[in-house]
């Protein structure tokens, strides 16, 4: 008989929590939702209360909790790494080890504490499991992927001991080949910049992967960086495998992750601040590591591919989430196919680790059907929840008849120019809104990208937006096969839908080049024509065709942007409350919450 599990990802960032039962995924979100706080570190009550409603259970009907990590094997690497670099190590020591102790270190005892004063327990909990770090990852992609055996790559910052392993997949055992350890990292490699160049670290990557593109590949300054890298901050094998120069990193007796001063030093520039104008340099300095990081992914795909011999591929961890690096690797063609799950990072490693228990501990049917495939695994709200709120604060929206109806007016407004907010069904599980809790406009009016980032998102101007485009049109605009449905993967525009920019378009600002109109849907073209693209087909995501396909008939363009639902530092909305708050705080023209319609 299948089991009730509940996975948990908890006490660094972006907590999460997953209900698997009898080995199929029920509901699952991140705690960031339903807190209003992004990226949370708390642990996921509301989001376990949310799986438990979803399914119609009590916390007494869960035989299993997972955590996604092993706390004591986490311990200690950190123990022993401040104990390596002591007495540099003392200060950080000092603030590192009372949170350990208080919480996270007794992590059985904390989990216990917190479900007895926020649940009704008839006995005492059910038993509580511990899943490598780095096995709820793989887990979290193969176990999803409709593979029966496959190659699993994860590379992420760092889990226990591991920052990038190696495994093989085969029905429902995973086996980790091999793996590189602490503090040799990828992602640190990564965040490193992200801090260098004024981003926060855990969520300012995405900016630096979008700034990437406004660099120079033919540039003197972007070669040299490119060799500064990998001539003195770290060493890249053949294997894939690195070695980071630890004079230039402070990560293992620090809690920063940098010398600044010698940073400035080798690449001849000051790191930029948070609030800092961003020069052409910093641009240049976001393409090398960009194309560093693209360089060992690359590799380390061909070394997975050499020692298993598979011709699938699964791809996780928080790297996993650099669709720069992915769209690299899946035009190199070293794999058949490439899965990527649509929450790759540490939120995901919730399902990762409940889906691990199921299938390599309990003997549960392995799942290969819509159950395990679908990221549409969040709340959905009823008419009636939505009328309640309509009623609670005097509002009186427009409400749609019929789905069609709906459907002709929302694509009417987004045809027409207008910016507008979708709440649609089931919440999306991951980092990207995917047609669910959404911004969309239209993809082929020039300004739709700066109104969305300086009007309605209120962020830099420079990040850019993905498109939405229908499976069936895909292959006619992009050179990407029909395979990114979680913008997984970056595409490119194809040649015959780029407007090539005048020669006095190289002399302007980097940013001036920006509002330059470089193809035929400029509004999800980045400046060196690349798109991360958003494939949705009728069958995975009806409502959302036929949206776009209305768009389609009214405009020729068989595409929409679309952006999650929030503003700059706040987490996508979840609930209609939310997404009316959101709307009245920026410069949307419509909300879409269901079939009801609302106009400032």
């Amino acid at each position: 008989m299948g089991k009730n599990i509940i996975g948990i990802s908890a006490f660094f960032h972006d907590s999460a929590a997953c209900l698997v039962v009898d080995g199929g995924i029920v509901a699952a979100a991140q705690e960031e939702r339903f807190t209003r706080k992004k990226n949370t570190d708390e642990f996921p009550i509301q989001a376990i209360q949310y799986c438990l409603d979803e399914y119609g259970i009590d916390f007494n009907q869960i035989d299993a909790i997972v955590f996604y990590d092993k706390p004591f094997k986490k311990f200690e690497r950190i123990l022993e790494t401040y104990l390596a670099t002591a007495p540099k190590s003392y200060l950080a020591f000092l603030k590192a080890v009372p949170q350990w102790v208080s919480h996270k270190f007794f992590i059985r005892r904390t989990i216990n504490g917190v479900l007895k004063n926020n649940f009704s327990l008839a006995s005492k909990s059910p038993p509580i499991y511990f899943s490598d770090h780095h096995i709820s990852h793989a887990a979290s992609a193969f176990f999803c992927s409709g593979f029966k055996k496959s190659a699993i790559l994860t590379i992420d910052g760092v889990g226990e001991w591991a920052t990038a392993t190696i495994s093989i997949g085969d029905h429902k055992n995973i086996e980790i080949l091999k793996e590189m350890e602490f503090p040799n990292s990828v992602g640190l490699l990564y965040s490193a910049f992200t801090i260098y160049l004024g981003f926060k670290i855990n969520s300012g990557e995405y900016k630096l992967m979008g700034l990437a593109p406004y660099g120079d590949s033919t540039s003197q300054q972007t070669i040299t960086f490119i060799e500064q890298i990998k001539d003195s901050l770290v060493e890249i094998k053949e294997d894939g495998s690195i070695w980071m120069n630890p004079d230039f990193f402070t990560y293992t007796y620090k809690l920063k992750t940098i010398h600044f001063e010698k940073w400035n030093a080798l690449f001849g520039i000051i790191n930029r601040k948070s609030n800092g104008e961003i020069l052409l340099e910093h641009c240049n300095l976001a393409l090398a590591i960009q194309c560093v990081t693209e360089e060992i992914v690359l590799k380390m795909a061909a070394h997975a591919k050499e020692i298993t011999k598979l011709n699938n591929l699964c791809l996780a961890g928080g790297v996993a989430l650099n669709c720069a690096a992915n769209g690299k690797l899946l035009k190199s063609e070293l794999f058949d196919s490439i899965y990527i799950p649509s929450s790759p990072g540490d939120s995901g490693c919730a399902v990762g680790a409940a889906l691990a228990l199921s299938n390599m501990k309990f003997d549960t049917p392995r799942h290969f059907d819509r159950r395990l495939t679908s990221p549409f695994l969040g709340p959905s709200f009823s008419n009636y929840d939505i009328i309640s709120m309509n009623r609670k604060l005097g509002l009186n929206p427009k409400f749609h008849a019929s789905q069609k109806e709906l459907i002709q007016t929302a694509s009417q407004f987004i045809s027409e120019g207008k910016i507008i907010g979708w709440v649609q069904d089931r919440m999306e599980f991951g980092p990207r809104s995917l047609g669910n809790r959404s911004i969309l406009g239209s993809a082929s009016i020039p300004e739709i990208q700066h109104r969305i980032n300086k009007n309605v998102k209120k962020r830099e101007s420079f990040r850019p937006f993905a498109p939405a485009v229908l499976s069936e049109f895909s292959s006619e605009y992009f050179d990407i096969l029909p395979t990114s449905n979680y913008m997984e993967f970056i595409g490119h525009v194809l040649p015959k839908h780029r407007i090539k920019p005048p020669e006095s378009l190289k002399s302007k600002n980097v940013f001036q080049q920006l509002h330059y109109t470089n193809s035929k849907i400029p509004s999800v073209t980045h400046v060196d024509y690349s798109s991360r693209v958003q494939i949705v087909s009728k069958e995975e995501h009806p409502l959302f065709w036929d949206l776009i396909h209305a768009v389609y008939e009214k405009t020729g363009i068989p595409m929409i942007v679309n952006t999650s639902f929030n503003q700059k530092d706040e987490p996508i909305v979840c609930s209609p409350m939310d997404a009316w708050k959101s709307f009245n705080e920026c410069n949307l023209d419509a909300l879409f919450i269901g079939p009801f319609m609302y106009i400032k």
